[in-house]
């Protein structure tokens, strides 16, 4: 759970900004998409691998 102290004199902008930071810091919305459909190992590995090929390939470049 994230807590969130409002400083006295603070906005509710101000705060709701760290908020927002705290609560993207967490991956938790990450995870949630994530989960919402499966994905094989198999297929898991293949991206990994493409991505790492790309990475890899524009690291050559520059």
């Amino acid at each position: 759970m994230i807590i969130i102290n409002v400083k006295e004199g603070e906005s509710i902008d101000r705060a709701l900004k760290r908020f927002k930071k705290k609560f993207e810091k967490t991956g938790v919305l990450r995870e949630l998409r994530s989960r919402q459909a499966y994905e094989k190992k198999s297929v898991t590995k293949r991206m990994e691998k493409k991505h790492a090929i790309y990475v890899q390939a524009m690291n050559q470049e520059a």
